[in-house]
């Protein structure tokens, strides 16, 4: 099972050292380090649990480390930046690792360039020897490129001559849409097996800057003081304290602080319940501060985080998941009111992040998502987030036979319209009524109502209202019915559906490009016996099926 939990005293491949606004992450990877026998990690490539820890450190960097407002990317290795993902690695995993280890890669630089636009905790790369394929990538989320022109520096993304596969870290994405470089150019650039040095990676928009071996240290340390002069992070405040998140149960029953996950493996349903705060609100922001992690809606994000990246890797087969909640509504509303007054400081903006950041695993899971709205539920304000972020909602009228619990009802708030962005640059319920903008309007009138089924049926906030003689029927068909469907087929519907509205560049890369790579991934030109991912190093050219598809 592969774990996700890691602190920096725990690192293997990273080091992190702080002066003062200026904290230097430094990749320095062992190579006997992989997370599974069958390769070494020479040259700072990476495996999963590489960018694990980096995932760990850019979560520390925005919660422990509020002084910090720029972040210097680097390599303790002197001739190589980073040669970007294990070839052997790759080589020797199996489709879904692949796949999986992709999308966990794009998540963790979108959260680095999510830290840069929103936390005021600015990335500067500074690469030394070689930044290829993945390495490249890793600088592309930066804020800043700085390449030193010592005559042996380069950048180059070679996956396309070398093994027949993409730059699937958003590498193609990311050239045009956020370096803005000439498509033709990029085409030269992405052919090219050594890469672009000196004058010409800046000329072509691959870096911004390059700087003789004699003044590069000092041209580094100049340009992230001159970023940190920029930054709204404060300079006095202790940082929040990301303690290990507890975990009781079994593999099939883990209870999560805020959230319980039920797995049956018998017919791949995972459960996961969310849990409302058992306490309100503290009074201030200095209170909520004083709780540290177990600031319940930070506890309740990771959490759900953890869940999420513990189905997607280690439960493979379980193709649908059950959203359901239950707790006090007024009670998430008063955390909500705790955030939205005071979004303005630092810890209150990093929380709402988070929360945004993990409901956008849930955007791009590739299972089927559904929410039952039952007795006991609170899907009130960002919990309600999730009847939205779901493929369908089914909500129960009344009460069921023999349970004395109220009718469920939902309540949308503020959250719910705006603070919690998709992909596409809209809010959930945008994507939802992207037809229908009065739809959405209305659905601001509601704001603060108890809403019952047929009330929430009628505004469209949910699939299917029905009372408990249905109910009961309509959600075991459903859920017969999805697992009798070809999961790949499921999963590349549930994906073209999810995104209705403007493209951008992550849903780009988490869509467009993403799909190709899972094709090729499959296409015996990369992964077959005569592949170039299985030939890479042999000597032995590889061998392609010519026909263009």
């Amino acid at each position: 099972m592969i774990s996700f939990h890691t602190n920096p005293d725990q690192y293997k491949h990273w080091k992190l050292e702080f002066e003062g606004p200026v904290a230097r992450l430094r990749m320095d990877v062992k190579e006997d380090g992989g997370l599974v026998p069958g390769y070494e990690l020479k040259l700072n490539s990476y495996d999963l649990g590489v960018d694990i820890e980096l995932y760990d450190a850019v979560q520390r960097l925005r919660f422990e480390h509020p002084e910090v407002k720029t972040v210097i990317l680097e390599s303790a290795k002197p001739t190589a930046f980073c040669a970007g993902a294990n070839i052997r690695m790759l080589g020797g995993s199996s489709h879904v690792h692949k796949v999986n280890f992709c999308k966990f890669t794009n998540e963790t630089r979108n959260s680095i360039e999510d830290a840069s636009e929103f936390s005021g905790q600015r990335y500067l790369c500074a690469v030394t020897g070689t930044a290829a394929g993945g390495g490249y990538e890793l600088a592309l989320a930066a804020d800043h490129i700085m390449l030193i022109d010592d005559g042996n520096a380069s950048v180059s993304l070679p996956e396309v001559p070398l093994l027949a596969v993409l730059p699937g870290t958003g590498g193609l994405t990311r050239l045009v849409d956020k370096r803005k470089m000439r498509r033709d150019l990029a085409d030269v650039f992405c052919t090219i097996e050594e890469g672009i040095k000196g004058q010409r990676a800046v000329d072509w928009r691959l870096v911004d800057e390059v700087v003789v071996s004699s003044r590069f240290q000092e041209a580094v340390n100049e340009r992230a003081q001159a970023i940190a002069d920029t930054s709204d992070r404060p300079e006095d405040e202790p940082g929040i304290a990301l303690e290990p998140i507890g975990i009781d149960g079994s593999e099939t029953e883990m209870h999560y602080p805020g959230l319980d996950l039920s797995i049956d493996r018998d017919t791949r349903i995972a459960t996961l319940t969310l849990k409302g705060p058992e306490e309100g609100a503290p009074a201030d922001v200095a209170t909520a501060k004083a709780q540290g992690c177990h600031f319940w809606p930070l506890e309740l994000t990771r959490s759900l985080d953890h869940a999420l990246l513990h189905l997607r890797t280690n439960e493979p087969e379980t193709g649908t998941l059950i959203f359901k909640s239950e707790g006090d509504g007024d009670r998430i509303a008063a955390y909500e009111t705790l955030l939205l007054d005071n979004r303005d400081d630092w810890f209150m903006r990093e929380v709402m992040l988070y929360l945004k950041r993990t409901l956008k695993r849930v955007d791009y899971t590739s299972r089927s998502t559904f929410a039952f709205i039952e007795p006991g539920s609170c899907f009130s304000g960002f919990f309600a987030e999730l009847l939205f972020a779901v493929d369908r909602s089914y909500m129960l009228e009344g009460q069921f036979e023999d349970d004395e619990r109220p009718a469920p009802r939902i309540r949308l708030s503020e959250f719910n319209f705006g603070p919690l962005p998709m992909g596409n640059g809209l809010t959930r319920l945008q994507t939802r009524f992207l037809g229908e903008p009065e739809s959405v309007e209305g659905a601001q009138n509601l704001v603060g109502e108890a809403l019952d089924a047929g009330a929430a049926a009628e505004a469209g906030l949910v699939t299917f209202a029905l009372d408990d003689i249905d109910y009961e029927d309509d959600v075991r068909f459903l859920l017969e019915e999805r697992v009798s469907y070809s999961p790949d087929a499921l999963t590349g519907m549930e994906a073209n559906l999810r995104f209705a509205g403007p493209e951008t560049m992550e849903t780009k890369i988490f869509g467009r490009l993403s799909a190709w790579q899972n094709w090729i991934f499959q296409r015996p030109n990369a992964v077959g016996e005569q592949g170039a991912l299985k030939c890479f190093g042999t000597g032995e050219r590889p061998q392609y099926d010519q026909k263009r598809v």
